[in-house]
């Protein structure tokens, strides 16, 4: 039998969705499945409102798990957070504050996702072992830390891509 040839392989394996369709056509699964479950997006974050640069802090929303990054209610999240904003094809390109390793971002821009990703590596705790995920960073809750007292929780990492993240391979 002679070797494979890899000018089938599109026929044998298609490429990813995210690969092939814009954000606007994604299915409900397939772009919730862009979230990687880091947890960035759902720290608070405070905008200078003379420069409009926006700043992380280590202070998870009310409803973030620390431990596997996750919104523990996610269906209700917005009823329950009033600032909590749904991404949408729409809006993903025009939120500045979106960390760098976003998948939403990633794609939006044009990129691709990482090997970390839990859509690229087929495990969720990829992000975690890259060392991307929020998991252990979480300093507090936005429920024990009043508005005034953010700045005192401001740190630079998750606007960073962390090291070794941008690896094609663990």
């Amino acid at each position: 039998m002679p070797p494979f040839d890899s000018k089938f392989r599109s026929a044998v394996t298609p490429e990813p969705f995210w690969r092939t369709k814009k954000m606007s056509e994604m299915t409900a699964k397939e772009w919730e499945s862009l979230c990687d479950g880091c947890g960035r997006c759902c720290l608070n974050k405070l905008t200078d409102v003379d420069t409009n640069e926006t700043v992380y802090t280590d202070v998870g929303c009310v409803l973030l798990d620390g431990q596997t990054c996750r919104c523990t209610d996610y269906k209700n999240r917005q009823a329950k957070v009033s600032d909590c904003v749904r991404l949408t094809p729409r809006n993903v390109s025009r939120l500045s504050w979106l960390p760098p390793t976003c998948g939403y971002r990633l794609i939006a821009n044009g990129g691709d996702l990482y090997w970390w990703h839990p859509l690229v590596s087929g495990d969720p705790d990829t992000v975690h072992t890259a060392g991307v995920s929020v998991r252990g960073r979480v300093a507090d809750s936005e429920a024990n830390v009043p508005d005034e007292k953010l700045e005192d929780y401001i740190v630079s990492w998750p606007g960073k891509w962390p090291r070794g993240s941008k690896r094609k391979t663990a």
